[in-house]
């Protein structure tokens, strides 16, 4: 189960490059504007430095086996997906209001990498709590 982690997480960050790809084009122009974003620079940017030092922690744990990067990981990733959960909401308010490149954001992207941080979440939770089992 701890190497299907490692799948999950690869198929997620995959999805969530892309959107990432696709976001920060606009973000030098919607810094430049006054006007407040959907999708502010450090939610964005927090959500995978978070995800990538939960990864870290998840692969130290694999290769050391010391439980406390376990845990470690499923803390990093638990913040993760609640800034990710704060983006999506926001993503799902915008409507036909949205601008920039929030607006464009394919459906099946943003899906496929909400599902896989679920699962992955889910994933590190039992492989975690397995651990001390």
């Amino acid at each position: 189960m701890r190497l299907a982690v490692i799948v999950m997480w690869l198929v997620t960050a995959v999805a969530g490059a892309h959107l990432l790809c696709l976001w920060l084009p606009g973000a030098a122009r919607r810094r430049q504007a006054a006007k407040v974003t959907r999708f502010p620079v450090t939610l964005t940017l927090s959500h995978p430095l978070l995800a990538s030092g939960a990864l870290g922690s998840w692969v130290g744990h694999l290769l050391t086996g010391h439980r406390a990067l376990a845990w470690a990981a499923f803390g990093l990733v638990a913040l993760a997906a609640l800034l990710g959960f704060a983006m999506f909401t926001r993503w799902l308010g915008a409507g036909r209001h949205a601008r920039g490149a929030e607006r464009g954001f394919p459906k099946a992207a943003v899906v496929l990498h909400g599902a896989g941080g679920v699962a992955t979440f889910v994933l590190i939770l039992l492989a975690t709590v397995m651990l001390d089992c």
